[in-house]
């Protein structure tokens, strides 16, 4: 007990520097927690559905485990620089204060030609993802797709004049991917009416009179267009909000209601706002016991969402494994972003790490994909997830930290064992009934393996 205690508060404390180590994308509150702009985040979610309907809705995402967030924007033309000033992250039109006359400038530079959608979903597929989502319109409030309605928009204001959402989700399909889009909702610097409820993440550059903002107006305006537009041309299998700041209660069952008269399968985040939506996120961060709702972390490769020309802070293989393993063994979702260059490309070094993941995931995925939380809960060596199959039960013990004699004690059950054998090889590992339960021998990790999983068959439904 002792153990799991000193283990318990050593997650608590990863996740705490964790948060206050990758901050660049979300702002940051004096007490280091990262503020999406919904001050309901960790509220459970309020359900206006029946389960039923929701869990239909929600069956394919919750047996994918693993998806590509991509922040992709006009920020990326310099890696977040301007004029040579350091922008520090995909925010750089807010950091610098950047008045709108020249922020719209970069957009008259920017000419991916070396985007590659096919390249992109491949890179996807590749790593093991089984779903993407990429920014449409991040809170500078460019639309990265031909939006009819606003003539900010890559196709109207830049060189290249192509629209890359609507190649991804043809990319995405060709790799049977499911493909979705973001919207940053409560933010938009490039709208004189978009507001915030105190004032430091809007245009107050170009417009400071925030009293005379009207919410409802950008809402008419702009949201509802775009968002009817994203539906009816990319037909989206997520809409991905952030930052709902000042919407109402009734804005977000009106959007949640366009959404669902459109395609009443497309599955939206919390962020749509006041505690709707099909699933919470977490930024950054991974929860110590998991949510009481579905639930997705959203993580960085490096320190930033967006590209930036310096940021070389690029995660481990091993600690990407690690947060993966641990958040479905939580029963959550892995979204795991990428930020592509000006250029078009997405950078060499998130493309290796990817790849190491899925070559992991090759041999491991079973683990991971469509696989229920853990019945036991955190394990002081590694994690558990679960697979019921044909009235009888499978349990995948992913082993972080080898004891020195490979023995790994696992957690009491009165089923009958079937078979326990190693994942990666298919080959029967020792194991041995103590007074304290069954104890399996486990060969010594490899560095290529980086986590190896021990498959334990079980007669029926699992009985603790």
């Amino acid at each position: 007990m002792k153990k799991i205690q000193i283990f318990r508060k050593t997650i608590v404390l990863a996740s705490l520097c964790l948060v206050l180590t990758y901050t660049t994308s979300a702002q940051v509150n004096p007490d280091g927690t990262i503020d999406t702009g919904d001050t309901v985040a960790n509220n459970k979610l309020r359900s206006e559905e029946s389960p039923e309907k929701v869990a239909k809705r929600l069956a394919w995402w919750n047996d994918a485990r693993f998806g590509m967030f991509i922040h992709w924007g006009i920020y990326a033309q310099d890696g977040c620089f301007w004029n040579g000033k350091d922008g520090r992250s995909e925010h750089m039109m807010r950091n610098l204060q950047i008045p709108i006359v020249e922020y719209q400038k970069i957009a008259t530079q920017f000419n991916p030609i070396q985007f590659n959608a096919d390249e992109w979903a491949k890179t996807a597929k590749n790593a093991g993802m089984k779903y993407m989502v990429i920014t449409a319109k991040h809170h500078d409030g460019f639309a990265m797709f031909d939006s009819p309605s606003i003539d900010y928009n890559i196709v109207k204001q830049t060189p290249w004049k192509r629209d890359p959402i609507k190649e991804l989700a043809a990319a995405c399909a060709k790799q049977n991917l499911k493909f979705g889009v973001y919207y940053s909702l409560g933010r938009d610097w490039h709208d004189p009416d978009c507001n915030s409820k105190d004032g430091w993440r809007s245009n107050t550059w170009d417009f400071p009179e925030e009293g005379k903002k009207d919410f409802s107006k950008y809402f008419e305006r702009k949201v509802k267009p775009q968002i009817t537009e994203l539906m009816q041309q990319y037909h989206p299998a997520i809409i991905w909000f952030g930052t709902p700041e000042l919407i109402t209660l009734d804005q977000s069952r009106e959007l949640l209601a366009l959404i669902r008269s459109i395609d009443s399968k497309c599955i939206v985040n919390q962020r749509v706002g006041n505690r709707l939506g099909d699933y919470a996120v977490k930024e950054q961060k991974i929860p110590v016991g998991g949510e009481p709702d579905p639930w997705e972390t959203c993580m960085t490769l490096n320190g930033a969402w967006g590209y930036h020309k310096t940021d070389t802070n690029w995660k481990s293989a091993d600690s990407l494994v690690h947060s993966m393993v641990d958040i479905a063994s939580k029963g959550g979702n892995l979204l795991l972003n990428v930020g592509p260059t000006g250029e078009g490309i997405i950078p060499l070094r998130s493309v290796q790490r990817l790849e190491e993941v899925g070559d992991w995931l090759k041999v491991n995925g079973e683990a991971i994909n469509g696989t229920t939380s853990s019945p036991f809960g955190i394990l002081d060596w590694g994690r558990c997830t679960k697979k019921e199959q044909n009235g009888n039960t499978i349990l995948y013990f992913s082993v972080f930290k080898r004891p020195t004699n490979g023995q790994i004690p696992l957690p009491k059950f009165s089923n009958t064992i079937k078979k326990v054998s190693l994942l990666s090889t298919n080959k029967s590992l020792k194991k041995e009934e103590t007074t304290a339960g069954v104890v399996v021998t486990i060969p010594s990790i490899s560095n290529e393996e980086r986590v190896s999983v021990v498959k334990v068959e079980l007669k029926g439904s699992l009985k603790t």
